[in-house]
């Protein structure tokens, strides 16, 4: 193997999976240009990229450069796996953020544990944290989703299994799918919830717009460009709510209270309350027949 960085004689060699800028190249952490410079193997996701990257940090690779990506991480995963155990340093770069993360890099990470290959990381710029972090929203808790899936009825059903989550939700998605996101996501969560859609992060044209899902995909409508992450508040915690009219009306005016639309406050109390929508309408405008 060409290249003189990290190699030990005799040993297993060692992963890093490096963090890479989601926007400003001044953004990389200083040791990324050190390991670069000194990699035995350098595998990435985009070469193109990488040397548009390299030449904003001034490096100068003296290792050897291999393709890593969604169409050959299947095949190239063995091959690098061979490299690291014949004692190479093998450096893992994606086109933005940090490998394996809705990025190429599962596979190699997973097949390096297996084989006691030690695994390591250059942390850094995350475009899942940033967005968390300029949402606005809740972040004691969250969770990451990736991306949803294109076709309406499998994104609907995965939606339609997050509607209870409580944890705020990070979502990828690419530009122009991210109306129909929005749009879905609103039917599967209610118009009401908050919501934002971060775009082109730490970028010249960086943009955070915030507001109810329903008013989000109204503005997704005229066209998104650049990169996309969409931060969604978690389901408001909910009591057990009993079946009997007072209960039902009282669970109503507690969502009308907290700014929640009657209609869309009815639809949420029958839901949580395992009722037909009508008997909370009843209960709602009907209270003197409660008896």
């Amino acid at each position: 193997m060409s290249g003189t960085g990290g190699r030990t004689s005799g040993a297993a060699g060692t992963l890093v999976l490096a963090a890479t800028p989601i926007g400003r190249p001044e953004d990389a952490p200083p040791r990324l240009a050190t390991e670069l410079a000194t990699a035995d193997v350098v595998a990435a996701e985009d070469t193109r990229r990488l040397k548009r990257l390299t030449t904003d940090l001034g490096v100068t690779i003296t290792g050897r450069v291999v393709s890593y990506f969604e169409g050959n991480e299947s095949g190239r995963t063995p091959q690098l796996l061979e490299m690291l155990l014949a004692g190479d340093r093998v450096l893992l770069v994606t086109d933005a953020g940090m490998p394996s993360v809705s990025d190429p890099g599962y596979r190699l990470v997973a097949a390096a544990v297996e084989a006691d290959v030690h695994v390591t990381a250059v942390p850094g710029p995350s475009a899942v944290l940033t967005a968390l972090a300029v949402s606005g929203l809740p972040v004691d808790r969250f969770c990451f989703e990736g991306f949803l899936p294109r076709k309406a009825g499998e994104r609907a059903r995965r939606l339609a299994g997050l509607a209870d989550e409580q944890r705020t939700m990070v979502f990828f998605e690419a530009p122009h799918r991210t109306q129909a996101a929005l749009a879905a996501l609103a039917e599967a969560f209610g118009a009401d919830r908050p919501a934002a859609v971060c775009r082109e992060l730490t970028k010249t044209h960086e943009e955070v717009r915030r507001g109810p899902l329903a008013e989000l995909a109204e503005w997704a409508g005229e066209g998104v460009r650049g990169e996309v992450t969409l931060v969604v508040a978690g389901a408001a915690p909910t009591a057990a709510i009993g079946s009997a009219p007072a209960e039902l009306r009282a669970a109503v005016a507690e969502r009308e209270a907290a700014g929640t639309p009657r209609k869309a406050a009815i639809l949420e109390v029958a839901q949580a309350a395992g009722v037909p929508k009508r008997e909370v309408y009843d209960a709602v405008h009907k209270p003197q027949e409660d008896s």
